[in-house]
């Protein structure tokens, strides 16, 4: 597998049924060999998978949740259980909105970021611009929604407004260090400090990927201050490196997430050109790819820690 070709309706329950006899530990040790765009054609061979089984058996798919439903003939014959699901509810693409997360979905660079200026100031901005090669192509993690921001674009973001005394941290790549700086400065921050996150597989080794010169198992994220900081920083709340296991398309780990609530306990946190995969209870999360919250829609209420 790797790159399944779209094929018939029995080529994709017969994928289906190599998926189900599979073993995580195998699956996870083939997935991370894989290329991106191979996995996104695996991806992509799965919701086909998932759409030709769930047609066969009346909209019911294997589900490992508790859920109401009963035993079956699976592909190839075999004996198996079926669970009543919708199949947009298993979607890889759809993810729950943490009930605490405040989530914009938004264009960052035609949003009107005032009202939210106003309301709060943050201790802590993070963010993982859609860097440009030189080819003009936007980096891996933010091809799918991101593709069209300029440099002008990302240095006419607000952080100004955005917050006073407080932390930035910026995921940069190696092309963009010069830039990043440049915005560093432009935005009134000194850089202190960078947190490496080496990637890894499952199997703890280096999760390597293409590189221009080298093969890249890392990602770099600059730690910029401006003015004092954060009034409840506490330095040395934990270290530089984070070894994690590499996870979804442009998901960052989630001890960077832990790192800044340890470094600014009770803070105020925002992150910009935020997706599905990063949402997290106690921070604002603006993105063009953010799924609406439950209950009331654009009520833009802030869910401050007390």
């Amino acid at each position: 597998m790797g790159q399944e070709a779209a094929g018939t309706e029995e080529d994709d329950l017969k994928l289906a049924q190599r998926l189900t006899l599979e073993s995580e530990t195998d699956a996870r040790a083939r997935w991370d060999a894989l290329s991106d765009n191979a996995l996104l054609d695996e991806i992509a061979a799965y919701k086909r998978a998932l759409k030709s089984v769930a047609a066969v058996t009346g909209r019911q798919i294997p589900h490992a949740g508790g859920l109401k439903g009963g035993e079956g003939v699976g592909p190839g014959g075999d004996r198996v259980k079926y669970y009543e699901v919708p199949v947009d509810k298993v979607d890889p693409v759809e993810w729950e909105v943490p009930e605490h997360c405040v989530p914009i979905r938004a264009d960052v660079t035609s949003y009107d970021w005032g009202p939210l200026c106003d309301a709060v100031q943050f201790d802590v901005i993070m963010m993982d611009p859609p860097w440009l090669l030189a080819t003009n192509n936007p980096t891996r993690g933010v091809s799918l929604g991101y593709g069209q921001l300029t440099s002008k674009d990302i240095q006419n973001l607000p952080i100004r407004r955005l917050q006073g005394d407080g932390l930035l941290l910026m995921w940069v790549i190696n092309s963009s260090y010069g830039f990043a700086m440049e915005l560093f400065d432009r935005w009134g921050y000194e850089v202190v400090d960078e947190v490496v996150w080496v990637k890894q597989t499952v199997n703890r080794r280096l999760a390597k990927s293409h590189g221009f010169y080298l093969q890249h198992a890392k990602e770099v994220c600059l730690v910029g201050m401006r003015g004092k900081g954060p009034k409840n920083l506490v330095p040395g709340a934990g270290s530089d490196i984070i070894l994690s296991q590499r996870r979804g398309q442009s998901q960052k780990p989630v001890e960077i997430y832990e790192l800044v609530e340890a470094l600014v306990p009770g803070g105020t946190y925002l992150e910009i050109f935020a997706r599905k995969n990063n949402l997290r209870d106690y921070w604002v999360s603006v993105g063009n790819e953010l799924c609406e919250p439950k209950g009331e829609k654009g009520s833009g209420v802030l869910a401050v820690r007390a």
